[in-house]
């Protein structure tokens, strides 16, 4: 095969765009999914579609497609409106495309329309198969089966911290008009995008290592495009909240649309101020039963006083009669009674003041005994100690005198006095020559003043 019969890269490339403008020249309908889309600064709009494989996510067909900006100005706002939700990757579309072919940059559909019912019916039985598959493995309605505590006072929340609804939760909820307070506590979190599934699921996660510190769980967000429910329509963060220990409240801000999270929920609300207003609403039920039940413990209180002073009153009209006869017939023998404590008393008394003067009469003799024997005692002792502690007196000043001699004789003034000296240097005494070398200045301290010398030689 010579070059000359060779096809150019161009020419075939040239071949393939014609044979696909010849049998591809009339639009037709493709199903697809976004996998990434990009709309530039002139308003076109570029995807990237793809087809995966039916039981997989092994993507078997990938193509590019455009809309062109005058038409992504109209297509855009149409599907959005009727699908009720935005046009944006990971969905699945049936639109209206042409194959176009270019010898440089491929093939690429150019697409004129979207069929926004499709979509809408593909979310639906995403939606769908969800459902069954949470009421095939039994745990759709276990949250909703958990007890709501009477008085929801600790309170964990998913939520963005600068999100609006989540300021109208806590104002709703930490302004009552009651004086109720509540524990509140952010559990923060993206509350929509692609990140959004996996962020709510890690702060239940979060809240789950502290299960004992709340009774509920609520999940909040502001309102916003049907979009913005794709996450709460997942598998995985449904499958979370049905198998919850604690009951979830929903308040996402979608009263057209019931996504799945709202569905397995404990209890969904409306809107954030709804779940607010719901807690409130549950204090306030049991404040009215605590109420009515103090007035039904006061009026039954009050009735059974007034009985028993009417059953006091027939008492005391019976028993007064009785009483009085029973003061009568005690007075008498309450008189015989105080006359005998009397003469025995009295003769008690006489008894007990004898023996305690002849008590008194021995006890005066005992002390005066007792002293003259300790005065005797102590005369002696005087006596005896007086000599003794003279001898050991002077014994202790003799040793005094002989320390005194003894430290007087060593004091180093004393000895200067009989001719000696001691040498300084830099403030110490010298004992040893061998401390000083040539050159070093030295003080000599004498008996009658001091010397400053400088060290010649040393030959130590």
């Amino acid at each position: 095969m010579t070059e000359d019969k060779a096809m150019t890269l161009y020419q075939l490339l040239n071949e393939v765009k014609k044979t696909l403008q010849q049998s591809h020249s009339h639009p037709r309908w493709i199903v697809a999914e976004i996998s990434d889309m990009k709309v530039n600064y002139s308003g076109h709009c570029y995807l990237e579609l793809v087809e995966k494989e039916p039981e997989g996510k092994e993507i078997r067909a990938k193509a590019r497609g455009t809309i062109w900006s005058s038409a992504f100005r109209v297509l855009k706002p149409y599907f959005e409106t009727t699908a009720r939700t935005k046009l944006e990757a990971g969905l699945k579309i049936m639109i209206l495309a042409t194959v176009e072919f270019h010898e440089l940059y491929g093939l690429s559909l150019n697409i004129s329309d979207i069929e926004p019912s499709y979509t809408l019916g593909d979310l639906t039985r995403q939606k769908q198969e969800i459902i069954d598959r949470l009421l095939a493995e039994g745990i759709f309605d276990m949250n909703r089966q958990l007890p709501l505590p009477d008085l929801p006072k600790s309170i964990a929340v998913i939520s963005s911290g600068t999100a609006a609804g989540y300021g109208d939760f806590l104002d709703q909820l930490t302004g009552n008009a009651y004086g109720y307070r509540f524990h509140v506590r952010l559990f923060q979190a993206v509350m929509q995008g692609e990140e959004a599934e996996n962020s709510i699921t890690a702060a239940l996660e979060r809240i789950f290592s502290h299960v004992n510190l709340f009774d509920v769980v609520v999940i909040i967000r502001g309102g916003g495009a049907r979009s913005d429910l794709h996450c709460f329509n997942s598998y995985r963060l449904s499958s979370h909240i049905c198998q919850f220990p604690l009951p979830v409240l929903t308040g996402i801000g979608h009263e057209r649309d019931e996504s799945i999270a709202d569905m397995v929920a404990h209890t969904r609300l409306k809107t954030p101020t709804a779940v607010a207003e719901f807690i409130i609403a549950r204090f306030r039920a049991a404040d009215e039963i605590i109420s009515t039940l103090a007035e039904s413990l006061r009026a039954n209180v009050q009735a059974i006083l007034e009985d028993e002073k009417a059953r006091l009153s027939h008492l005391a009209a019976v028993c007064k009669p009785l009483v009085s006869a029973s003061l009568s017939a005690a007075g008498a023998s309450t008189a015989s009674l105080n006359a005998r404590i009397a003469f025995a008393s009295r003769t008690l008394l006489m008894k007990h003041s004898t023996m305690a003067e002849k008590y008194r009469a021995q006890l005066a003799t005992s002390v005066k005994h007792f002293l003259l024997e300790k005065e005797h005692l102590h005369r002696m002792l005087r006596s005896r100690l007086k000599p003794v502690c003279r001898i050991y007196t002077d014994g202790l000043l003799h040793h005094f005198h002989m320390l005194e001699e003894k430290t007087n004789y060593l004091d180093p003034f004393r000895i200067l006095e009989r001719g000696y000296s001691i040498t300084y240097l830099n403030g110490m005494a010298v004992k040893d020559p061998r401390q000083v070398k040539t050159g070093d200045e030295l003080e000599s301290r004498l008996h009658g003043g001091k010397l400053k010398s400088k060290v010649i030689n040393n030959n130590t």
